[in-house]
């Protein structure tokens, strides 16, 4: 079966894809969106583990484009939980009557260009192919789960998850002798309420992490309606961050070495118990100088060393790296997770798994004895859902042999060779160092300006440029090589990925990267091929 009368086809339904597809549908374009998933939702529907949570303020983390949307929605925490995200986004569906429009439970397995038609052609894996002038992949940064390759993983007997293909009827785990392996952000919120319901928890940590308290809680309706009296003026402040979301709390002006070591500590104990990301904008210095984020690296040590009460289980979750070149994370209890007795940790630079059995886990050390295993391993972050599409460009060149060593763009929206697809928070933009759905509005309404500046002009086609491309890389690349960002081994690198080239993918700075952007397009588009 072939759908052929459409304008737009548009990958995935997350908060970028149901975005996308009220946005086009306005400008009376023809919209198909596919989708993957039984529902909309994205990241929010496939990651339903066990302490799953957003890690931006619920007042931020919500649409901006509708200003009744933003009034009638009430939250209900500070940081919402995924059954209430996912709630949101049912709503945004219903309300905006999208569901008609999406193509569930399908997967896009290719997407090729006819040069002669001018047309993009798109299998799925049901057999349907659908005919559009443009492709917008909506695909999602963080929506390609990672396991590890580990010496008999098919072996073990016992039930096996991972937090972003987590059950939708849950797992009981009430019990059971549980191990995580992983402390990123996933392993880092599922780990304490994981302890609660079992028997014995063996954490698995390859690599200490930095997290700082959330501080969560109900969220005050007098709070909330202070936020939608002024939420044009909080979201202008917001677009003014450099990581698109915290105006509230803003950055101080100073550095971390300008001021004494007891303002610093003052500075560094508010943040601490404000709780949330803008610790880590406690001063203007902490992600470019390596002197002063030591200090606030050393805060959190001395924090963890205060919380966790066996010392030599302390040194083992204390990160040694940046504070900050790896996402920072957030948390409920998961160091005070520790004290407890039957919550156990296995640091994997001392013993390192040797296989997994078919009744648990063997490290040089010895064996631990499992009846379930969840792996909090992550994503192939910003390329891994594109690049599982057999995406095809001109003289049928296929972009994973463009991306072989690396992703490459132009602003994160194009990609030379493939004319009229668009990326939504692509490699090269600022996406996953910034609130993700402020990142979204902005590249769907830059890209349903761009057709409509097409169509109102007789064009039929925008492609970048490969000049402009590999002059774009080289702009992200110094900036990023004017922070932190790039000194340790992140999934921002790609580094959580084996044989993933090590390139770091998003740009930091959403204000200078939306200037840009502005500019381009005042300049004629400069950098992109118009015909």
């Amino acid at each position: 079966m072939q759908d052929r009368g459409l304008d737009v086809v548009v990958v995935g339904a997350g908060f970028a894809g149901m975005y996308a597809l009220h946005r086009f549908r306005s400008m009376g374009l023809a919209v198909q969106v596919i989708e993957a998933g039984g529902d909309v939702g994205g990241t929010w529907y496939w990651n339903r583990y066990p302490g799953a949570r957003c890690d931006v303020e619920s007042m931020e983390y919500s649409y901006s484009f509708d200003e009744d949307l933003q009034q009638e929605w009430d939250w209900t925490e500070r940081y919402a939980a995924q059954p209430e995200i996912l709630r949101y986004a049912n709503h945004v569906a219903d309300r905006f009557d999208l569901r008609d429009a999406i193509c569930f439970d399908t997967r896009v397995t290719a997407a090729t260009l006819d040069e002669a038609r001018g047309r993009w052609v798109v299998e799925t894996d049901g057999g349907r192919t659908f005919e559009a002038t443009f492709v917008v992949m909506a695909t999602g940064c963080l929506s390609s789960a990672v396991v590890p390759a580990i010496e008999g993983g098919e072996s073990f007997t016992g039930a096996t998850y991972h937090t972003g293909r987590w059950p939708h009827e849950g797992a009981d785990l009430a019990g059971k002798r549980v191990a995580v392996i992983g402390t990123g952000s996933s392993g880092i919120q599922a780990i304490p309420v994981i302890a609660r319901e079992a028997a014995e928890l063996t954490v698995f940590q390859r690599t200490a992490a930095y997290t700082v308290p959330a501080r969560n809680g109900p969220l005050d309706p007098a709070e909330a309606a202070e936020i939608k009296a002024r939420y044009a003026e909080l979201r202008a402040a917001n677009r003014e961050m450099p990581t698109a979301m915290g105006a509230r709390m803003a950055r101080v002006g100073a550095s971390a070495l300008e001021v004494d070591e007891a303002e610093r500590r003052r500075e560094y104990e508010a943040r601490w118990e404000r709780g949330g990301f803008t610790f880590l904008a406690s001063f203007n210095d902490l992600l470019l100088d390596e002197r002063a984020n030591e200090t606030a690296a050393t805060f959190v040590r001395e924090k963890i060393q205060a919380t966790v009460r066996d010392p030599a289980l302390a040194a083992r979750l204390s990160p040694r790296q940046i504070i900050g070149c790896k996402r920072l994370c957030i948390d409920t209890g998961y160091y005070e997770t520790f004290n407890e007795p039957h919550v156990h940790l296995v640091d994997l630079a001392e013993t390192p798994i040797e296989a997994i059995t078919p009744t648990g886990i063997r490290t040089t050390a010895g064996h631990h004895d499992l009846d379930a295993i969840v792996f909090a391993t992550g994503f192939d972050a910003m390329t891994g859902a594109l690049l599982r599409i057999d995406v095809r460009g001109r003289d049928g060149v296929a972009l994973r042999d463009e991306w072989a060593a690396g992703p490459h763009t132009y602003l994160g929206l194009g990609i030379a060779g493939f004319p009229n697809l668009f990326t939504v928070t692509g490699p090269g933009s600022p996406s996953v160092l910034t609130n993700m759905i402020v990142s979204i509005e902005h590249h769907v309404d830059w890209i349903a300006d761009c057709i409509d500046h097409l169509r109102s002009n007789g064009l039929s086609a925008i492609e970048a440029t490969a000049e402009a491309q590999e002059g774009w890389i080289e702009f992200v690349n110094g900036v990023a090589g004017m922070t932190l960002f790039p000194t340790c081994n992140s999934w921002y690198l790609g580094a959580n990925v084996p044989g993933k080239p090590r390139v770091f993918m998003p740009l930091p700075g959403f204000p200078l990267y939306t200037e840009i952007c502005r500019s381009v397009v005042e300049d004629g588009y400069r950098g992109f091929a118009l015909t």
